[in-house]
């Protein structure tokens, strides 16, 4: 009788141990993957700020090429009012 306590006894210890072992290898695991996800996220994050600051250097030169257009339409319908002489 006291055998099968033992072997019981044995057992349950065993299977705890590979539990534990199981648990901790789980959690390593889950540790892991998190440092992964915050540096794939700090990774977008600075991607998502390069491209801010590129376009907004790109919106920058677009309504300066804009504006120079503007005041080169301008110059052209005044020079069309008074070739034409006539009043605009």
């Amino acid at each position: 009788m006291i055998e099968i306590v033992a072997a019981v006894v044995g057992a349950v210890i065993g299977i705890a141990g590979v539990s534990a072992a199981g648990m901790g290898s789980r959690n390593r695991d889950h540790r892991e993957e998190a440092v992964r996800l915050t540096v794939a996220v700090e990774s977008i994050a600075e991607r998502l700020d390069s491209l801010h600051l590129d376009m907004k250097a790109d919106r920058s030169a677009i309504y300066k090429l804009l504006n120079e257009q503007g005041n080169r339409i301008t110059a052209l319908e005044s020079f069309n009012c008074q070739v034409k002489e006539k009043k605009c």
